[in-house]
């Protein structure tokens, strides 16, 4: 038992191995739910009474949780004769066996019913893979344990309900564009493992207590939230190697740089000698005309200052009124960070009355 447990985690690391370049995307809760219909004949499993067979009719509901594995919780009822289920021979699947062996029979339309959970296995995805949609032929197995609820109201109900399973096959036909639809061939052994065809009070798993069911089956899976009624698949391969050609792309082209709102000021390359600025007659106040001149001189330029007066008033006084007008010009370029090398009043110039003046000579 160890071996096949152990040659059987093998396989499946060799499967998951050989598909490891495919991601399949992760569900939501209720994605790849279905509800299937089914219908078939069930009749005792050792063929001693093999006719007439007894009609059986069912529901389920469940869900794959990846394209290999699923669940399901199934419902069925059992019509027809209990002739069919060999009341004689003690292998009757929905009769009530007692103490004495004598078995009760149950005149209801419904004679049986069966409440069990199954577990699924896609064999054709398992060991080929799953190729991102349904493919038109699968076949999967389903196992799964239940309930066996007999009708027999005129007897004793001690034995009514029993331990029951399931074992089969599922063979699926997917079909149309969108693989919502899958109609199925489902042959199934259902086991009735506590009464009747065993010793009062024990289990067994034997064909006494089993009938052999084939039916057929209509599947509608409902759709996901990726647009599709199945799972879809990435080759993450694929992917790969397209990421790593849009960087290879991407490192053949010149880097650059792109500065959103960057405002670039152009640098002055050719820088005036000269600047003059001219007052009113008797003031030394700097007007919004002269601070433009001054605005032109770049920060941290060297520079000297000398002021004038017109020849109006005394030379004393003129002397003073020219140094205030270049005090004023230095406090100002100062203040812009531009260096003021000397800074003096020579009073008046040449006699002319309009020179009342600043000048500002770059070193």
């Amino acid at each position: 038992m160890r071996k096949f447990i152990f040659s059987f985690v093998i396989m499946m690391m060799t499967v998951i191995s050989v598909n490891a370049q495919t991601a399949i995307e992760t569900p939501k809760t209720f994605d790849n739910m279905y509800i299937g219909l089914n219908g078939g004949v069930a009749t005792p499993l050792d063929f001693d009474n093999l006719f007439p067979v007894n009609p059986v009719a069912g529901v389920s509901v469940g869900k794959w949780f990846n394209p290999v594995f699923g669940a399901e919780v199934e419902g069925s009822a059992w019509f027809g004769s209990h002739v069919s289920y060999g009341v004689d021979n003690r292998i009757n699947f929905t009769g009530t066996v007692h103490e004495d062996g004598t078995v009760s029979k149950s005149y209801n339309t419904v004679r049986g019913m069966y409440f069990g959970t199954n577990g699924l296995m896609n064999l054709t995805n398992l060991f080929k893979g799953y190729n991102g949609k349904p493919r038109a032929f699968e076949v999967s197995t389903v196992a799964g344990l239940g309930w066996v609820h007999g009708f027999c109201p005129n007897a004793s109900d001690k034995y009514n309900n029993w331990l029951g399973a399931k074992t089969g096959l599922n063979f699926d036909f997917n079909l149309g564009k969108t693989k919502a639809h899958t109609f199925s061939v489902k042959p199934a052994v259902l086991w009735n493992l506590s009464q009747p065809g065993n010793s009062v009070g024990h289990l067994a798993f034997n064909k006494k207590g089993a009938q052999l069911y084939v039916g057929l089956g209509y599947t509608y899976h409902f759709k996901t939230s990726n647009g599709t009624h199945y799972f879809k698949t990435y080759d993450v391969g694929a992917m790969n190697d397209e990421i790593n050609t849009l960087r290879a792309d991407l490192a053949k082209k010149p880097k650059e740089i792109i500065r959103d709102h960057e405002v670039r000021v152009p640098v002055q390359t050719t820088v005036e000698k000269t600047f003059v600025v001219q007052f009113a007659q008797n003031s030394s106040l700097l007007t919004e005309e002269n601070m433009r001149v001054l605005d032109r001189i770049p920060a941290g330029t060297k520079v000297s200052v000398v002021g004038t007066a017109s020849v109006e008033g005394s030379s004393a006084y003129n002397n003073k009124l020219s140094e205030d007008r270049a005090n004023a010009v230095s406090t100002y370029l100062q203040d812009r960070r531009v260096n003021v090398v000397s800074c003096k009043g020579i009073g008046e110039t040449n006699g002319e009355t309009s020179n009342r003046l600043v000048i500002v000579t770059v070193e």
